[in-house]
């Protein structure tokens, strides 16, 4: 099985938005996953498109894609399917969401793109080759001092019922640094530290597909991305990431409160 491009990446990527952007002021059929863990209609149809291009062009695959699950396949040929990161946002018709698409070959992030179809912003990386958005290099910031430092975070779908809510460590680095800013997409999140808007982000309770791509993207604009207890596996479960310039990660991470 011969491998993707990135290129062929962003393609795939922009054709999934076109999906988002065409039903985003339309009415949502709306079901829950959770208690507040929702899916659209458009969900399902931009994973759908791009589940059916991966076995069309890649048959044999391996895919794990957020509404499906798991395809099984190929290990080698390994890809991470978020077909719209920001549902909720979507589904209020806020426009911050986007589309991810990471591949991973023989166990190694290789690719990874994500794709916000509102503002047209193309994030997309090579492992070894860089990160850029909209074909222009960019890189994390070079903050090192938490009090001059602007953090992102996201919340867990159960946080009204789990005691690992992430919400002391808001307010703890909320006191720390210029501010603390939750986007709602996980995906934005790390591809806002690549490219030097937010100087740092942790989440807790992921899933693989959230940060993929994403974590790729920081990780060849320059950031240290790990889990956060500092493991450089940050797929593996349970997933959580820290993504950062690398004089500013350890100085998060030894802030947050995990028990």
């Amino acid at each position: 099985m011969t491998s993707p491009t990135f290129h062929e990446l962003e393609h795939l990527a922009r054709q999934a938005g076109d999906i988002l952007r065409g039903g985003y002021n339309k009415d949502h059929q709306i079901s829950f996953k959770g208690v507040i863990d929702l899916v659209t209609e458009i969900d399902r149809a931009s994973e759908e498109f791009l589940l059916g291009e991966i076995n069309k062009r890649w048959p044999g695959s391996y895919i794990m894609a957020e509404e499906s699950g798991v395809t099984k396949g190929d290990a080698d040929h390994s890809w991470y399917v978020d077909p719209l990161d920001g549902t909720v946002n979507y589904s209020h018709h806020i426009p911050i969401f986007c589309v991810s698409i990471g591949y991973a070959h023989k166990g190694s992030m290789q690719l990874g793109v994500v794709y916000d179809p509102m503002s047209d912003e193309m994030f997309s990386s090579e492992r070894g080759r860089g990160a850029w958005l909209n074909g222009k290099a960019i890189s994390v910031s070079t903050t090192t001092e938490l009090q001059k430092s602007l953090l992102v975070t996201g919340f867990p779908y159960d946080a009204w019922n789990t005691s690992h809510d992430n919400f002391d460590n808001f307010v703890r680095l909320a006191k720390l640094t210029q501010g603390v800013r939750r986007l709602g997409s996980a995906a934005l999140d790390a591809c806002y530290v690549a490219a030097g808007r937010f100087d740092g982000f942790w989440e807790m309770s992921l899933k693989p597909w959230d940060v993929a791509a994403a974590g790729l993207i920081a990780e060849e604009a320059g950031a240290k991305v790990t889990n956060v207890n500092g493991n450089a596996d940050y797929l593996s479960p349970p997933q959580s990431i820290i993504a950062a310039g690398p004089g500013l990660h350890s100085k998060i991470m030894e802030k947050l409160i995990l028990d």
